[in-house]
């Protein structure tokens, strides 16, 4: 087993909430210890002497403790303050709980200052079965007024991505066959970038939502929502374009379709 493979399964079992790990005893070294222990049981007191091999099964040591913000097997050199916390990796909903559960329980948020501002809730739209789920930063002021995400400019160009480009794969797929959520559910002030402790407290809603779907894929948009569900602090430029994952699910990185829309890139 590679190093990378087993910073993986160390990961997985960090993410069913494992803390400990224990080693068993190779056969040959417990029939030894056995042996051992019954020939001692025989023998005089005088002549030997207690065996520590007859303990029992030794404990590894846990998987080590990583700073906020750094992603497991990262060097310190290489985490930055806007990686995502690790607590993170470990807030997953209740097994086989649905979308609708997960938004009784998310009520009407107050758990961070972003609702003082919103009109109303974003939780995610789009359906229950979907192959394919898309996670964006935040809501936008359109958002925020509908409380249903990417119906804006931003939004509008995202469902014509989807839906031409399946057109011209020949794939059935129309934007109410995906689902489409954020990363916080509240609109930052002025359509800010989330802050740090923002979303430490929303993103355990999203992480419920796509174990809820599990999709055959995840497309992050953008450098926040992908930081935040690859637990990286490498930027949107070098990540896209690459399949990575998140548990077991295929996740591919691209721009935010804002970026799009920014008159820069837009040279006629």
């Amino acid at each position: 087993m590679t190093p990378h493979q087993l910073r993986q399964y160390l990961r997985f079992y960090q993410d069913l909430g494992f803390e400990d790990l224990y080693r068993r005893q190779p056969p040959a070294v417990t029939a030894l210890a056995s042996s051992t222990a019954a020939a001692s049981s025989t023998a005089s007191p005088s002549s030997t002497a207690p065996l520590s091999s007859a303990a029992p099964a030794s404990r590894t040591e846990p998987p080590p403790h990583t700073e906020p913000g750094r992603p497991l097997g990262t060097s310190g050199s290489g985490a930055t303050a806007d990686a995502p916390s690790l607590s993170l990796l470990t807030q997953v909903g209740p097994s086989g709980e649905t979308l609708d559960q997960i938004r009784t329980d998310l009520g009407d948020c107050t758990r961070c200052r972003l609702h003082h501002g919103r009109t109303k809730l974003v939780f995610g739209a789009g359906s229950p079965q979907a192959k394919v789920v898309f996670v964006g930063e935040g809501p936008g002021a359109d958002e925020d007024a509908q409380g249903i995400p990417f119906v804006g400019r931003a939004g509008q160009l995202l469902t014509q991505m989807i839906e031409n480009t399946a057109a011209r794969e020949g794939i059935p797929l129309k934007r109410a066959d995906v689902y489409i959520c954020n990363v916080v559910k509240c609109r930052p002030p002025d359509n800010r970038t989330p802050e740090r402790d923002e979303m430490d407290t929303c993103s355990p809603y999203l992480f419920r939502q796509l174990e809820a779907i599990r999709p055959k894929a995840i497309c992050v948009l953008g450098s926040t929502a992908s930081k935040v569900l690859l637990a990286t602090s490498t930027g949107i430029t070098q990540l896209r374009g690459k399949w990575h994952e998140w548990r077991g699910i295929p996740v591919m990185a691209t721009y935010h379709p804002s970026f799009l829309l920014r008159g820069y890139n837009q040279a006629g």
